[in-house]
Formats: structure tokens, C-alpha cells, sequence
């Protein structure tokens, strides 16, 4: 029986039969009339498990081990795997997790928002390692990695599969320049960001106000090191990123995201609502003759402003809360675009929507369960579902991006 790795072989056990995945990393099963949720299985296996926690109807399990393994079950390449929070598919071929996620999508879009969706749904994927321009990075004493699952453990790591290669080389430097010294003390969560030429090196937590930048204490010592912002070349552009300012992370599939969510783009007048640094924008305003773009957090703004200037693009920024903003439009637009956060758009933008109603819309989505709920409303009032993608943009994750083509 395959085990893994586990601290806790002390709790009973039972055997479960994984029915499918589910959004959210797991495996389903059945146990005494309760859902049980596990971590690290394939449909159709027979595996071990422990209870962990339980409520009414539903039982999350950690897996014990596996008694009988789908054929389809791989060994991970990473080390890391089922320590590392990061990762939840590398036990499974990539073209199996495309699949898998194609399945949990419709199965979110039917069970939250009752819609069917089309009976087709593209798919865009790209190479499934080393797609990663950003991490996250957490310091403890000598130590540098990531935190384990579902804790605060950290889980040193020398190499990760899915970060760049500027990525993981910025993470040599770092180890290589720590030698056997402790990290300092206030540092406790960093952010390196790459376009494989730059690492911009950001600190996230830290006790001491004035460390704004982990840049100050090792950026000699990482090639190609940036502090404050660096250039990304996407999308037939250049676009400036600020150091608190959102990107997307991976870098194989910028191009092909800004391609989907832009296919409906016509028309005079076009919106572009959670525009951030303008990834969406830009693109739009070459397409568009009149393009406004939405975003109110303000150093996303500063640089948005900046790269709509550099480019000679006649964007009209408005720094605004979404909601805010639609609320004081008379005129309806040709063409929205929305990449809202994981909350979705939530009841007040989709109520402005529908009172505005513009024949095209375009909603790209990170949550499934969000993007359902929203849809409901939209599709309820009258939108057609007309085209949905699946955009695998964190390949070895549970997570889905989607992007939703809806036309009155």
C-alpha cells in the first residue's frame, strides 16, 4: 500500500472509494451516509484515510495511504509534493487534470447557479512546470520555502517545479547569500516577481515599517534584482508593475487570457472594470475607440495611467470602487469587460449591469462558485451564455480560471 508522508499514525482508519474530484483540491467519497473529503487521490481509488474533522453530512479526511491506485496515478516530480501547501495534482497526468477541471466546472456552474453550459467548453493550457513569474516565500531562522498545507509549518525548499527559472535562480542567490546566517528577524514573508530578464523582491510581512523592501537587505546578491517596480512585455505591450500592484502569474498564457477575454471586443464605447496595471486595457483601446478603465486600488492606478500613457493610449482611468462607478452612468456601454476578484462581482455590480445592460459582456473569473452565483443573476435576466473557456492558469492546483462570453 502506498503510504505518504504523515505526523499523526495514531488515528483509526477507513477504506473509501473516491467518486470524482471537487473544486477545492479534493477527492470525493462516501462513509455511512456522509460526503468524505481527501486530499492527494484520483477517481476510483480505493485509499485509506483519517478523519479529521466532521460536521453534519461531511467528513474531511487526511489520506492514509492508497490500497488499490488508478491507473492514471504518476509520481510527482517535486519532492515537496504533499508537504508544500502549493501544489494539490502532481500525483496526476496533466492532460487528466485538464479533464478533471473541465468536469468540476460544470459541475460548479450546475449545482451553484443551475445553468447548463454550452456543451463544449474550451480549453487553453500551456506547459504545466515552470509557469510560475511570482511566489510567495516565507523566512524562518535559516530557512526559506513555503508553508506546509494547512498550516503555519514552513516547508524549506531548495527548488520549486512550477516557479521560472528566474524564479528558482533568484531562490539560489538567496539560500547562497543566507549561507549559514539566520534571515533577519523582521522579515517573515517575501514576494519575488520575475519577467526572466528582472526579480522584483518585495517584502510582505515584516514587524518594522521601514523594511518596505527585502531588495534592501540581499537585492545585491540576486541577479537582474529590482526594487519598486519592473516592465512586463504582454499582450503586444509593455506594462509597468508596481511592487503592491496585481499580475497575472502565468507566463505562458498572458497572451492567449488577453486573446479570450477580448474575442467579443466591438463597438464604439467599452468598459474594462478591475482594469489593475491595464492588462485588459491596453489591448481593448487598440480595438475599441472609446475605452474607460476601472481599478481602485491606487498604486494598480499609477501604473495603469503610466502605461496608457506610454503606450499613446486614450484610456480615461477612473480610480473608483466598480460598484461606484457604474452607479453614475446614464449611458450604456457596447462592450464590458470584468476580471473581478475571487468574490466575484457580487449582488450590487451585477444589479448595475443589468440596469445598464450591455449587449456584450466578457466576465473572467478565478472561483467557479462566484462566477455560477453571478451568472445566475445575469443569465436570469435575460444574457445568453454564449461561449465559456476554461484557462488553466495554475496547472498542478485545484484552481480554475474561466472566461464567460455573455451577449443579450
Amino acid at each position: 500500500m502506498q503510504k505518504p508522508v504523515t505526523n499523526d499514525a495514531t488515528r483509526s482508519t477507513r477504506e473509501v472509494t473516491i467518486e470524482k474530484w471537487v473544486y477545492g483540491g479534493r477527492g470525493l467519497a462516501r462513509l455511512d451516509g456522509q460526503v468524505v473529503l481527501a486530499p492527494f487521490v484520483l477517481p476510483g481509488e480505493v485509499v485509506e484515510v483519517a478523519v479529521e474533522r466532521e460536521r453534519p453530512g461531511l467528513m474531511e479526511a487526511r489520506l492514509v495511504g492508497v490500497v488499490t491506485p488508478s491507473s492514471e496515478r504518476v509520481a510527482a516530480p517535486c519532492p515537496y509534493f504533499m508537504r508544500c501547501g502549493g501544489c494539490h495534482y502532481q500525483h496526476a497526468p496533466y492532460e487528466f487534470q485538464l479533464a478533471r477541471k473541465v468536469e468540476v466546472l460544470r459541475e460548479v456552474l450546475r449545482r451553484v447557479g443551475k445553468l447548463d453550459a454550452p456543451e463544449e467548453i474550451a480549453v487553453i493550457a500551456g506547459a504545466p512546470f515552470e509557469y510560475r513569474n511570482r511566489v510567495q516565500l516565507h523566512l524562518a531562522g535559516r530557512e526559506i520555502g513555503y508553508l506546509e498545507a494547512a498550516s503555519n509549518r514552513l516547508c524549506p525548499v531548495e527548488h520549486c517545479p512550477v516557479a521560472s527559472p528566474a524564479i528558482n535562480s533568484a531562490l539560489g542567490s538567496i539560500r547562497k547569500m543566507r549561507g549559514n546566517r539566520r534571515f533577519p528577524a523582521f522579515l517573515r514573508t517575501i514576494e519575488l516577481f520575475s519577467n526572466e530578464s528582472a526579480v522584483q523582491v518585495n517584502v510582505l510581512a515584516s514587524d518594522r515599517p521601514v523594511a518596505r523592501h527585502f531588495f534592501d537587505w540581499c537585492g545585491e546578491s540576486i541577479p537582474g534584482a529590482a526594487a519598486g517596480w519592473l516592465d512586463y512585455s504582454a499582450a503586444g505591450g509593455e506594462y509597468r508593475v508596481g511592487h503592491r500592484s496585481f499580475f497575472q502569474v502565468n507566463r505562458f498564457l498572458i497572451d492567449r487570457m488577453v486573446d479570450a477575454g477580448l474575442a467579443d471586443a466591438e463597438g464604439d464605447t467599452a468598459i474594462d472594470l478591475y482594469a489593475g496595471v491595464g492588462l485588459f486595457s491596453l489591448p481593448l483601446a487598440r480595438r475599441v475607440r472609446s475605452v474607460t478603465a476601472v481599478e481602485s486600488g491606487s498604486s494598480a492606478v499609477h501604473d495603469l495611467q503610466f502605461n496608457a500613457e506610454r503606450a499613446s493610449l486614450p484610456i480615461q482611468v477612473e480610480r473608483a470602487v466598480v460598484e461606484t462607478h457604474l452607479e453614475g452612468l446614464s449611458a450604456t456601454p457596447d462592450f464590458v469587460l470584468a476580471d473581478p476578484p475571487r468574490a466575484g462581482l457580487g449582488k450590487g455590480v451585477v444589479g448595475q449591469l443589468l440596469r445598464l445592460r450591455p449587449p456584450r459582456m466578457t466576465i473572467v473569473s478565478c472561483d467557479p462558485a462566484t462566477l455560477a452565483r453571478d451568472l445566475a443573476a445575469l443569465v436570469g435576466s435575460g444574457y445568453r451564455l454564449e461561449r465559456v473557456t476554461m484557462i488553466d492558469l495554475f496547472p498542478q492546483t485545484y484552481h480554475i480560471e474561466t472566461v464567460v462570453s455573455l451577449r443579450l
